[in-house]
């Protein structure tokens, strides 16, 4: 009886591309915003094309688990963003004016409450 390594060779792979793919995600919202959500769909597209080109069934499927990594990441992305404007994880200051505080919808609540009980008085 061989042994065949090709399901765990490719379980080891998923695991460490998807393990990149989280902090990948957090650097490019902390320096970049959203606004290259585009690249993470095209690299995912041909990356999926490319699976289906390669004949060997290890490269195929890092190819393909790559593809499907970089097209979830996509909503990652923006869901990294609410995280942020949630506070959960921190802002660039450089680009603070992209954000929008989670908290300013209750100020402005508690401003127009404020003015409504000046002007009933």
């Amino acid at each position: 009886m061989t042994l065949q390594f090709s399901g765990i060779i490719i379980a080891i792979c998923t695991f460490l591309i998807i393990g990149l793919f989280h902090p990948l995600v957090i650097k490019t919202e902390y320096y970049f915003g959203t606004k290259y959500w585009w690249v993470f769909l095209a690299v995912g597209i041909l990356m999926i094309l490319l699976s289906l080109c390669i004949a060997d069934v290890i490269l195929s499927s890092i190819a393909g688990v790559t593809g499907a990594s970089l097209l979830w990441s996509i909503g990652e992305l923006f869901a990294q963003k609410h995280r942020v404007e949630k506070g959960w994880f921190p802002m660039n200051p450089k680009r603070s004016v992209e954000y929008r505080s989670i908290n300013s919808g209750f100020e402005k609540d508690n401003h127009i409450e404020a003015e409504s009980e000046r002007l009933s008085e």
